[in-house]
């Protein structure tokens, strides 16, 4: 037996071999080279390089790889994460290639989400820039600085469309719209890899969490997803499939079901779709023990789950190490096949391979270099800028903002001067103590004639339930020693004493990110009554936010003059507030997940369906889809954000009314800056079809241009459309296009747009498969 089993493994390793010289796109020198080593390599080492641990400084799960210099000397193990410096990396990097049998060179990934150590923006946040240039500079300086401190993989970007502001981790993604998703997938994947992933200066992108993360039931975090195909195709899978085709060299497999088998253990997910369908030539890692897990979903036991995992395509066990402990055991009992084991380990050392690990393990990495190129001033003023571009002006009544640089400011909030949470989730390698806060860069903008009176005015959070619950998770918020009446009252003496109130309030870093979801998305009690005290004084009230989800803020939009959302901004989110503040920076950040009226909406988006009955407004009338108790709106629609300046636009121009296959439609509208300042727009393009083969959503982005105007400007803006651009997934799962009426609809959010109707006929009809 153990005979026969050798000559089938010999077999299919040359059966391997032939496979992947033949493969479209492949390298013959890294196909010979990794031939030739595996050829070299024992089945317990080939399984150590599927295997993933957690060695250093972060631990963002229940449990720590142990032994991990006596696993790396014997081969066992492919990469680490959390382990960063060059001396750090260095040092294991060195075990692994000078004293392990075959010296094959370890990876080493992290968390390098929105920043290393030069902190941007949260991931929500750059969305809302709207900018693919700015942000493909951020995740190149996060890319620079990350492989200069030792690593050569991140596991990002994440692009999980996320429609409930409950799950935390919305603050890790781009929002809730599939085009745009994919148009910042891409950007990230291409601003981590660069042209060339060998380059020292390169990071390898890990796509995540694949697939369906952001749907998770009822907005808790690691919770059931269940949807339809025809769901998944149009509107979650848009953004992997685009960072696929970007080159990502690796994805991670998320930890909830999808069609009712963990994404983990779901073939059909990791190998029919991804590898098949789309053609990815990367590796797949799992997310933190998510095959571990798996027996809490009862897919049987761990040796079980191993099994189950190679055989869908996983290639990487991170943590779990289910993978070391169980697969030479099922290889002798035949349960897997040894070439299985081959090819998730010819695809970890083609990563390597790629990486140019063989050539150089350092990846070009040394102290010098780390001294020269993290935390540089270039790289601060990019996050400033970058930072600036994120802000979202929501309201701003008989133009509050922006502020005079003269007179009396009340800067009053737990945020206002605040270090510790301006970071965001996933802070990386990033020191909060190199954070300028609010009051810091209001000092800074300001200048000599503004007067700034502070006060914390209240905790960021004064339930003692939930206080404990963030101390358990180690984000322990501090508590001011005086009452919350005290601070109040402080807070609403200075205020009195002012001619303007800046209240800097929002979210603590650990209320959202991983494992922060939350059933209530207001603003915390007792920042609430500090905002009601400072309101009823009469002095206008400017509300700056600092959060990482839409939150609900009725109250708040009616008070208060100005809102001004700054999410977590990064390292040099104080200046860079203040920057917009005052008017150096006009903002134009746009949204990328609607705002809610009330939690009780959630799901809440703008690419909804219509019903059979649905609302058109009359309120006497009862059997129709809508809400007893608040409108069915939200309270800041997908695409809405305000600038110091008024842009209008004209109506819809259509080069053509009528159009007939492949041709091509202009669509312009004419845009003015009709105010008083330099402004930029984001000019935004939805289309609409009214009767289709399936039911289609009210409008879906397809197209968005930023447009910057002097006062008093005015530009055609065009944009091309083509049946291309009317592609949708019909009921057979084809992606084509459908003829009859469409509408074009223009304008500055999707919820104020201007429109124009095109017939669009076709003559052959050529429909694709997913």
């Amino acid at each position: 037996m153990k005979k026969n089993r050798l000559i089938m493994g010999l077999i299919g390793v040359l059966m391997l071999g032939c496979l992947y010289a033949q493969r479209p796109g492949s390298d013959p020198k890294m196909s010979a080279f990794i031939d030739d080593l595996m050829g070299r390599m024992t089945l317990e080492e080939k399984i150590g390089q599927l295997n993933l641990l957690s060695v250093g400084f972060d631990v963002t799960g229940p449990q720590l790889s142990k032994d991990a210099d006596a696993k790396v000397r014997q081969g066992l193990v492919g990469g680490v994460f959390n382990t960063y410096t060059p001396v750090a990396m260095r040092k294991l990097q060195t075990l692994a290639i000078k004293e392990s049998r075959l010296g094959i060179p370890l990876m080493f990934g992290y968390d390098v989400i929105h920043g290393h150590k030069t902190i941007f923006p949260i991931p929500l946040g750059l969305s809302c820039t709207w900018n693919m240039d700015t942000i493909e500079r951020s995740a190149r300086i996060a890319a620079a600085e990350a492989s200069a401190d030792g690593l050569n993989w991140t596991f990002s970007p994440m692009v999980d469309i996320a429609r409930d502001a409950r799950w935390g981790r919305i603050a890790e993604g781009a929002g809730e719209d599939p085009y745009l998703g994919a148009q910042i997938a891409r950007t990230m994947v291409r601003g981590y890899q660069g042209e060339d992933i060998s380059r020292s200066n390169a990071l390898m992108a890990c796509v995540k969490h694949f697939a369906l993360y952001g749907a998770a039931e009822a907005g808790r975090d690691y919770n059931t997803v269940d949807m339809s195909r025809r769901q998944m195709y149009e509107y979650y899978l848009p953004p992997y499939r685009a960072a696929v085709e970007a080159g990502a060299g690796s994805v991670m497999s998320s930890f909830n079901e999808v069609d009712a088998v963990p994404a983990t253990a779901n073939r059909w997910l990791l190998t029919d779709l991804l590898r098949t369908q789309w053609g990815f030539q990367g590796f797949v890692v799992t997310d933190y023990t998510a095959i571990n897990e798996m027996s809490e979903h009862g897919m049987g036991g761990l040796q079980k789950d191993a099994e189950l995992a190679l055989k869908a395509g996983v290639d990487m066990d991170m943590v779990g190490e289910t993978y070391l402990k169980y697969l030479p055991e099922l290889a002798a009992h035949g349960e897997i096949s040894e070439s299985m084991i081959n090819q998730a380990c010819r695809r970890i050392l083609e990563a390597k391979y790629k990486l140019g690990l063989f050539s150089d393990p350092f990846h070009g990495c040394t102290e010098e270099r780390a001294r020269k190129e993290i935390l540089t001033p270039e790289n601060r003023k990019a996050a400033r800028e970058i930072a600036e571009q994120s802000v979202v002006l929501l309201k701003n009544d008989r133009q509050i903002l922006p502020l005079k640089k003269s007179g009396t400011i009340a800067l009053v909030g737990p945020l206002a001067d605040d270090q510790q949470n301006l970071l965001g989730s996933w802070r990386a390698a990033g020191d909060w103590r190199m954070a300028v806060s609010v009051l810091t860069g209001i000092s800074n903008v300001a200048g000599s004639e503004v007067t700034i009176l502070h006060a914390k005015g209240a905790n960021l959070v004064d339930d003692p339930a939930l206080r404990a619950t963030m101390k358990a998770f180690g984000a322990e918020i501090p508590v001011d020693g005086r009452s919350p009446q005290q601070m109040v009252a402080e807070a609403v003496a200075m205020a009195s004493r002012a001619d303007v109130v800046v209240a800097v309030l929002g979210e603590s870093s650990g209320m959202t990110g991983e494992a922060a979801s939350r059933s209530d998305i207001g603003l915390p009690e007792c920042q609430k009554e500090l905002l009601r005290a400072l309101v009823e004084t009469g002095k206008p009230v400017v509300l700056v936010l600092m959060n990482g989800r839409p939150l609900t803020l009725c109250w708040e939009a009616e008070h208060c003059g100005a809102i001004l959302e700054t999410w977590f901004g990064g390292t040099e989110a104080g200046n860079a507030v203040a920057d917009v503040l005052f008017g150096d920076y006009n903002p134009s950040g746009k949204l990328t997940a609607t705002f809610p009226r009330s939690v009780g909406q959630i799901p809440v988006y703008y690419n909804h369906k219509n019903t059979g009955r649905p609302y058109k407004g009359d309120p006497t009338f009862k059997y129709a889809s809508r809400y007893l108790d608040v409108p069915n709106d939200p309270l800041y629609a997908f695409g809405y954000g305000l600038s110091y300046t008024t842009f209008s636009y004209s109506d819809v121009k259509l080069n053509k009314t009528t159009l007939s296959d492949a041709e091509t439609l202009l669509a312009s509208v004419s845009l003015t800056n009709t105010g008083k300042r330099p402004g930029e727009e984001t000019v935004q393009l939805y289309v609409s079809q009214p009767v289709a083969s399936v039911t289609r959503s009210v409008e879906d982005l397809r197209d968005f241009q930023k447009v910057r105007l002097q006062p008093g400007e005015t530009r055609e803006v065009t944009f091309r459309i083509t049946p291309e651009d009317l592609k949708f997934y019909n009921g057979k799962l084809e992606y084509d296009w459908e003829p009859g009426e469409f509408a074009i609809r223009i304008g500055g959010d999707s919820s104020q747009l201007k429109s124009a109707t095109v017939h669009w006929s076709r003559q052959a009809v050529t429909a694709k498969t997913p």
